[in-house]
């Protein structure tokens, strides 16, 4: 399951981004601890204590269960390491462009570890109505009993829009981030979403490349997931080996087009959508 909202820890607080998004969470009712920023130890921001080290942060507020990384990319995998190894469960890695051997190496370290990490190049998650880490715009959301999950940062806010207009809201929305590697999948967050009472129905919305949405295809076929499933995959027009936007959504000539996910998640019994404007209609038969 996902952290509750018992203390949240802000990597690079201190920055730009991170004071800017910690003061919106703040205002959405996450509970902020503290901060981390080195060579900033002993200060504070808005009334959140800073720490040089995340070892430091945790010792003096045992409840944080949650890391969000607002560090520049050169200096992310350090400090991702460093929340894993201090013990945090959950880090939302928000940095766009970390190698993919880096990021390869620190999912895997982090599962051995037995944290998870929720990207690189997430806009993080969102509980509508009781808390958010990350980068999502809150007035897009509103409490309800749609699951989001989605490989778009951008897409994820859209639609969760568009459902709010037809009188639907969102029980918790998850962007698992746009790179090649990320730690947490599509169907991880389905699985969560599975176990959550507050969730009808998911929403997932894919993009080509990668065999993410395959997974979740398989995974609905063979009867792991029973909630119904209202899927869309961007990149339908994509030419094969051109990447488009994030660095995951690159098609090879061995598959990961959006044809071809199409397929199979409609083979599986996953409902899918031609447009994200047409979701919300699909939902609405499935509530």
């Amino acid at each position: 399951m996902l952290p509750g909202n018992h203390g949240v820890l802000v990597q690079g607080l201190t920055g730009r981004e991170g004071a800017f998004h910690a003061i919106q969470m703040m205002s959405y009712g996450t509970k902020i601890k503290a901060g981390v920023t080195p060579g900033k130890g002993g200060t504070s921001f808005e009334n959140i204590p800073v720490y040089d080290t995340v070892k430091e942060a945790i010792k003096a507020h045992p409840e944080i269960s949650c890391s969000v990384v607002f560090v520049p990319a050169r200096y992310a995998n350090d400090a991702i390491l460093e929340a894993v190894d201090g013990g945090i469960k959950w880090i939302v890695a928000i940095p766009e462009g970390i190698p993919l051997k880096d990021a390869l190496y620190l999912v895997n370290y982090a599962r051995l570890k037995g944290s998870k990490i929720l990207g690189p190049n997430s806009p993080g998650f969102i509980v509508p109505g009781s808390m958010k880490v990350g980068i999502m715009p809150s007035d897009a959301f509103v409490p309800g009993r749609i699951g989001l999950v989605s490989r778009s940062g951008t897409l994820t806010y859209e639609v969760a829009n568009a459902l709010k207009k037809k009188g639907l809201g969102i029980s918790v929305a998850i962007g698992v981030g746009g790179d090649a590697i990320v730690g947490v999948s599509l169907l991880e967050a389905i699985e969560i979403m599975e176990l959550d009472e507050r969730t009808e129905v998911i929403v997932m919305l894919g993009e080509i490349g990668g065999t993410m949405e395959e997974e979740v295809a398989i995974a609905k076929s063979a009867g792991a997931l029973k909630k119904p499933i209202v899927a869309y995959i961007a990149g339908m027009a994509a030419p094969q080996g051109k990447r488009m936007g994030h660095a995951g959504a690159i098609l090879t000539e061995f598959g990961g087009s959006a044809q071809e996910k199409v397929k199979l998640l409609k083979s599986a019994g996953i409902n899918t959508s031609e447009s994200p404007m047409t979701i919300p209609d699909q939902v609405m038969k499935l509530i």
